[in-house]
């Protein structure tokens, strides 16, 4: 299991990650594509990598947006198995795009 960062640590992580916020607990964050079929491509994208890492996102889509939650709930928290997926995700959005 992976360990639960502290308050510091994951400061630290989303300053270098765009548009990721904590909230609630978990690290979040919104993406806005141009539209329906762009936003799905990178769901379907995303979902590869989550399963690969064996961490799955909270997650809601409607139209050409897509909001995310990340939490490792077996560390009652924020790891980095969740940085590492909003880092991904980060990248597979194309961050120019949206």
């Amino acid at each position: 299991m992976a360990d639960r960062l502290t308050d510091s640590e994951i400061e630290t992580a989303l300053a270098e990650l765009d548009g990721w916020k904590l909230e609630g607990g978990k690290i979040g964050r919104s993406f806005k594509f141009a539209n329906f079929i762009q936003a799905f491509s990178f769901m379907t994208s995303a979902a590869i990598e989550a399963e690969k890492m064996d961490h799955h996102p909270e997650w809601s889509n409607v139209y050409n947006k897509v909001s995310v939650q990340l939490v490792t709930h077996d560390a009652g928290g924020v790891t980095q198995l969740d940085i590492d997926l909003a880092r991904k995700m980060n990248a597979l959005s194309g961050e120019g795009r949206h």
